[in-house]
């Protein structure tokens, strides 16, 4: 596998670490996001331990409403993570 194929099955994996803790294996729950968000993205996302922010993090990726977060709704915050470490790279 090249570099780029390696991190993005990393992506894959971490979800699954999280997800199939609880209920469905391919979705995340509440607590499941929260759990992932502290531990994997802590120097990457402010205010992680926040309940506030974790509650606003879920609503805005929950796009279905139906109170979890699928691979595709985790590919967003993904997404949004990784826009913003080009953007403070490119500040560096």
């Amino acid at each position: 596998m090249t570099k780029l194929e390696e991190h993005l099955e990393g992506i894959i994996n971490v979800f699954h670490r999280y997800s199939s803790r609880v209920g469905d294996p391919d979705t995340l729950s509440k607590g499941e996001l929260k759990q992932l968000i502290t531990r994997e993205l802590k120097n990457s996302l402010e205010n992680t331990k926040d309940q506030a922010t974790i509650d606003k993090i879920f609503q805005d990726l929950d796009a279905d409403k139906d109170g979890q977060v699928t691979f595709d709704e985790f590919v967003v915050l993904v997404s949004r993570v990784l826009r913003t470490a080009h953007v403070n790279i490119h500040k560096e």
